[in-house]
Formats: structure tokens, C-alpha cells, sequence
């Protein structure tokens, strides 16, 4: 059974199919926020990441026909974008990745102290430490830590997007965590740590 969303979804694809450019445009103004997210938040790029939004709507465009429409969108799009978010980061690996949505979170489970001075200078120190380590994963560690902190996904969602075994997602996801806890843990004072309490366990 498929949803309400799932089922416009399907009637925006026929009519993709049939060249109409407003269905296109349906659809763009539907998922463009997603797409352009995570892939600034793969590329820490923003230029990069329209070029990648205009992109990933191109093919969609192009290959609407054999696209399975019976399927959700998302997930689609999601795999378009990380593999022309990979292309990019292959050609200029100096850039940096953007967690705002981790950070944003992290924030969250220090929310009691998030508004002292303190405390907003020791944010702004672990979103630095952040992107820094998240910066030294491998991509495909870097793609599982955006596409579940960033975008909200499930392992399963994930597997569909980088086209892997669950488990596979499972072992990336364990591994970036603990690299990021032995990043975090060589690089931010004790009191940062004690402050922001379970971030260790969180990560």
C-alpha cells in the first residue's frame, strides 16, 4: 500500500514522463530542500550543492522513465545526490563537512546550559572539533553520518541510498562513531566534556 505522498509522487512521475516540465517543477519545489542539504552537508559547499540540486533534478528528468515510480522518491534522489556529492568531494578533497543538523542535536542534549556564555563558546569549540573529524572519515563513513544525523534516516533507508547491506551500513556507522569519539576525545577540554555530559555516548 502506498502513501498519499508516495501516490502524488507517481501521478508527478507520469507526467515527467509524458515532458511535463511542471510536474518537474512539482516535484523540485516538493524535495529541493532535502537534496540541497545534504549535499551542502556532504561538500560544505554551497555553490557546489546548487549544481548538484540542478543536477540531480536533470537526471531525474532524464531517466523518468526508468525510474520505478512505485517506489518512494526520496530515496532516489537521496542516492543521486550522495553519488554526485562523492564526485565532487574526489575533486577537491580540502573541503570540509558541514554537520549543522548534528550540531544542532548535540546542542540539544546540553539544552540546560546551551544559553550561558559558557557554554555557546564551548559549542562553538565542539562544532570546529565536529567538522574536523567528521572532515577525516572516509566518504562512505562521511555519507552514513549525514544521511543519518543530518537527513533523519533509517539503516535500511540508508542501505537502499549507498546500495549496501545493512550490516555494512551498521559497521560504517560504529566505525565513524568511534573514530569521531577518539577525535573528540583528543581534541576538546575536559570541561567541554563534562559540560556537555553524553555527548561521548551519543556519539
Amino acid at each position: 500500500m502506498t502513501s498519499a505522498g508516495q501516490d502524488e509522487d507517481l501521478q508527478w512521475m507520469t507526467r515527467i514522463r509524458g515532458g511535463d516540465l511542471e510536474a518537474l517543477g512539482a516535484l523540485y519545489d516538493k524535495y529541493s530542500l532535502q537534496v540541497f542539504r545534504t549535499a551542502l552537508a556532504i561538500t560544505r559547499d554551497y555553490a557546489a550543492s546548487e549544481d548538484i540540486l540542478q543536477e540531480c533534478f536533470l537526471r531525474l528528468n532524464a531517466h523518468a522513465a526508468r525510474i520505478d515510480a512505485t517506489l518512494p522518491l526520496l530515496p532516489w534522489l537521496y542516492r543521486v545526490t550522495v553519488n554526485l556529492s562523492y564526485s565532487y568531494v574526489s575533486r577537491d578533497a580540502r573541503r570540509k563537512v558541514s554537520l549543522e543538523g548534528l550540531i544542532d542535536h548535540l546542542e540539544q542534549l546540553a539544552a540546560p546550559a546551551r544559553h550561558a556564555p559558557e557554554a555557546q563558546a564551548e559549542r562553538r569549540d565542539l562544532e570546529t572539533c565536529v567538522r574536523d573529524a567528521v572532515q577525516s572519515l572516509p566518504f562512505h563513513q562521511r555519507a552514513v553520518v549525514v544521511l543519518y544525523y543530518v537527513s533523519g534516516l533509517d539503516l535500511k533507508e540508508i542501505a537502499f541510498i549507498l546500495d549496501c547491506p545493512v550490516g555494512t551500513v551498521k559497521s560504517r556507522l560504529h566505525n565513524s562513531r568511534e573514530a569521531l569519539r577518539k577525535q573528540l576525545a583528543g581534541s576538546l577540554e575536559p570541561q567541554t566534556v563534562r559540560t556537555l555530559g553524553v555527548v561521548y555516548d551519543y556519539l
